[in-house]
């Protein structure tokens, strides 16, 4: 539940607890949650400056570090390397997770610019492309700048445990899987390949996820990153894929409805948003292609459509019986899981 001072005060106003019990719940609340990412103005300047920092020092690089040579970029990677572990203990020492865990993750994406000075350094640069490049195209040689992020990633995810470290390790995770398929493929930079290693390093990284979900349930929610770049993997590489069978494409609409109740369960909106545009998407290609001329479709999808909002009504009327139920013959760590969820 989202309680605001609001239903405090509310609560207050009916007896239920006084004034004062409603003040301190309001700020013993409010410090349980300071570490939690929300939507405050505080948190956007924490997020928005981090990202402006990490960017500058990966999409947005230009080309004028190329005049440092591999040694100065190399050397300045770690200089900023240590000044972002720096300030992440000092934040840390304060008590402020969220900015101390925006700086060791600036210290995790400084990590391909590093190896790339340092394989330049020592002429084991394989051709002409540069550092900017590595965000834009597909290659193999990248592979050493994403394997030595994911473990200096794992390090001081390992040491510093901020749920936001896990966004460049997905990233990273995603990068790899698509240059992985390169260098299997010889350079062949197919779409349909692309396409069907996304798809499997998609659902890979959801089951990680998912693997995180269940060992972190009682700590802070180390999934999210995981299962952002694996869901969008996953559903964008399906979504992009053309067949001609009807029934592929209906398995496409169950493969998204499915995507919804997983969301549900496990309240993940990732899920939910992406499996919704999938089956919309399928509603409309059966409207424009399928059932072009016929004044019967929707008529049916209306009935269709009311009848999962009856559903929706039955499933509120015995929710807790089915829930207790369907939840004592599950494993502890997946009953427990959901309980927090809920």
């Amino acid at each position: 539940m989202d309680v605001s001072k609001k239903h405090l005060a509310a609560a207050a106003a009916e007896n239920i607890i006084s004034a004062e019990q409603a003040d301190a719940l309001y700020r013993f609340l409010s410090e349980q949650t300071k570490d939690t990412p929300r939507f405050t103005f505080t948190h956007v300047l924490y997020y928005f400056g981090g990202l402006i920092a990490i960017g500058a020092m990966s999409i947005f690089m230009t080309l004028g570090w190329e005049a440092f040579g591999g040694g100065g970029i190399l050397v300045i990677s770690l200089v900023y390397a240590a000044l972002g572990l720096k300030l992440s203990s000092v934040f840390a020492a304060k008590q402020l997770n969220i900015p101390a865990g925006i700086c060791a993750t600036f210290v995790v994406c400084l990590t391909p610019l590093a190896v790339y000075g340092l394989q330049v350094y020592l002429g084991l640069w394989p051709d002409n492309s540069v550092y900017r490049d590595y965000h834009r195209y597909i290659q193999w040689h990248w592979l050493y700048m994403e394997l030595a992020t994911l473990a200096v990633g794992a390090v001081i995810a390992w040491k510093y445990k901020y749920p936001f470290l896990f966004m460049p390790i997905a990233a990273t995770l995603w990068y790899m899987s698509m240059d992985i398929s390169a260098m299997l493929s010889g350079g062949d930079y197919s779409w349909e390949l692309r396409k069907l290693v996304s798809l499997y390093s998609g659902l890979l990284m959801i089951g990680l996820a998912f693997w995180v979900d269940i060992r972190t349930r009682k700590q802070a929610d180390y999934a999210f990153w995981l299962y952002l770049f694996g869901v969008l993997a996953f559903w964008g590489s399906l979504s992009l894929m053309h067949s001609t069978s009807e029934l592929s494409k209906f398995f496409y609409l169950c493969i998204n409805l499915t995507m919804i109740g997983i969301g549900v369960l496990l309240v993940r909106r990732i899920f939910v948003v992406c499996g919704a545009l999938g089956a919309c998407g399928y509603l409309a290609y059966l409207a424009s292609s399928v059932f072009k001329d016929s004044w019967l479709f929707p008529v049916a999808l209306s009935v269709i459509g009311l009848a999962v909002v009856y559903l929706g009504v039955l499933w509120q009327k015995h929710e807790q019986a089915i829930t207790q139920k369907s939840r004592a013959i599950l494993p502890t760590a997946l009953r427990e899981l959901l309980e927090a969820k809920a």
